[in-house]
């Protein structure tokens, strides 16, 4: 096929009855004779091809919507299944600025990543498309809602920011592997819900909560490889901060869709995301991530200027204090994880000018420094360790700092920690010791064992 996109909405639809091309293609024929439309007898060729993108001629749509509503039990319209220009673009990151559509579009992203279950489902933003999207959503306004009131109530909100700090909570200590369907079909129920209406003075917390888990829905995406997904669940964490008033919360989220790109090898994206974020910043705490984060992608750049003029500015400011009223969303921001951050942008920058640089040197400080409950960054901060002392000519060093950062990944289901793992493989492949053979045998047999996880 060629020049036509999916319908991605029916292909989901005709998934979730559980018939075939040609059962439903004869139950459609069926209804077309029942509403008196003798000329309409599709078959399975005929289903496959509106399923491809081919947009079939009224009556045919109705007819669909009504077959597919009896199988799957719940009311469809032609719009729900992709039929209409009404129906939401499922493969853009774009997302409407009116609460229930937004909501609506969220349920359809959810829908497609956990009923089909396929990474490709959904597209990869890069470029002018992802820099735009970000610049849009920060700078929404909220809009009014509709008249329904009945999605939630105080318990029902309570509830959900109870679920979420767990959530929020157990990704940080044990990756996003284990908890990422579940926080998926969380953020799914808000959707649904957010359909059914939002009292006026619950709003404010019911969009902050919602984005909170949308913002950990895509960073437990990301870390488990679903980056279409993350940047889906990100924009949507973007869009409810807007309707939350916490303009803020959603430059952190722009930093977290900057990470995806540094991680993915589009660094150029990655400062785009941050040049909008910096516009919006205006929290100490915010501003300093951006800096922090700016100054590693010009790192990884090998911009040695740009770097240590963004990472000296995050110095300045957590120097001077981020407050006493830091956002539980982005108090994870301190001086550990600027050190960190001080530490990747060392390793890349080693080499590159006069001055040498130890990235073990801050990675020691981010573990002094690293809070309870940071498990996996932690792990990360130990990898990176083993991996900068190989590269500074100490292996013994290195190697002992390996064997404990292996045992901690053992414990931790993260691609992040993995694509650390792969650096150390990297630092130690030029020593033929003993020791350095045997952590090279450990990382191995880590990999076979977390095959998800820890795919090279």
């Amino acid at each position: 096929m060629t020049g036509r996109t999916g319908n991605a909405h029916l292909a989901l639809w005709i998934v979730a009855t559980g018939l075939s091309h040609g059962e439903i293609a004869r139950r459609v024929a069926a209804e077309a004779i029942r509403q008196g439309h003798r000329q309409i007898s599709p078959d399975a060729t005929r289903l496959r091809r509106w399923i491809d993108g081919e947009r079939p001629r009224p009556p045919v749509p109705a007819l669909l919507a009504v077959v597919i509503s009896d199988a799957v039990g719940q009311p469809l319209t032609p719009g729900d299944l992709g039929l209409t220009a009404a129906g939401p673009m499922l493969d853009s990151i774009q997302l409407p600025l009116l609460t229930e559509a937004a909501a609506r579009t969220l349920a359809g992203w959810t829908q497609l990543d956990l009923f089909l279950d396929r990474r490709d489902t959904l597209k990869l933003a890069l470029g002018a498309p992802l820099i735009l999207a970000a610049e849009r959503m920060l700078g929404g306004t909220a809009r009014l809602l509709g008249p329904g009131t009945k999605g939630f109530d105080p318990d029902t909100t309570a509830a959900l920011e109870q679920v979420t700090e767990f959530f929020t909570k157990a990704d940080t200590s044990k990756g996003g592997g284990l908890y990422r369907s579940a926080i998926v079909a969380q953020l799914a129920e808000v959707a649904r819900r957010v359909q059914d209406g939002v009292p006026p003075k619950l709003k404010a917390r019911v969009f902050a909560v919602t984005s909170d888990l949308a913002a950990l829905a895509g960073w437990a995406s990301h870390d488990c490889g679903r980056y279409a997904a993350a940047q889906r669940y990100w924009s949507y964490g973007i869009y409810a901060a807007s309707e939350a008033g916490q303009p803020d919360r959603g430059v952190e989220i722009v930093t977290r869709m900057s990470h995806q790109m540094i991680y993915l090898g589009h660094p150029g994206d990655a400062l785009g995301l941050l040049g909008v974020a910096a516009a919006k910043a205006s929290l100490p705490a915010t501003r300093a991530l951006v800096a922090s984060q700016t100054g590693r992608v010009h790192a990884a750049l090998g911009d040695e200027r740009q770097a240590d003029q963004h990472l000296g500015a995050a110095d300045e400011l957590l120097a001077e204090g981020l407050g006493d009223d830091v956002p539980a969303w982005v108090d994870y921001f301190d001086a550990a994880e600027h050190a960190g951050a001080r530490a990747v942008s060392a390793r890349d920058l080693n080499g590159i000018g006069d001055r040498r640089r130890r990235a073990s040197v801050h990675f020691t400080e981010a573990l002094a420094m690293r809070r309870p409950g940071f498990d996996r960054v932690k792990v990360m901060d130990r990898v990176g360790l083993a991996a900068a002392l190989f590269d500074e000519g100490e292996p013994e060093q290195a190697a002992q700092a390996a064997q404990r950062a292996l045992d901690e990944a053992a414990r931790v289901d993260s691609m992040l920690v993995a694509s650390r793992l792969n650096t150390l493989l990297d630092a130690a492949r030029p020593y033929r010791t003993a020791t350095a053979d045997e952590v090279r045998t450990r990382a191995a047999d880590l990999a076979t064992a977390h095959p998800t996880a820890f795919a090279a």
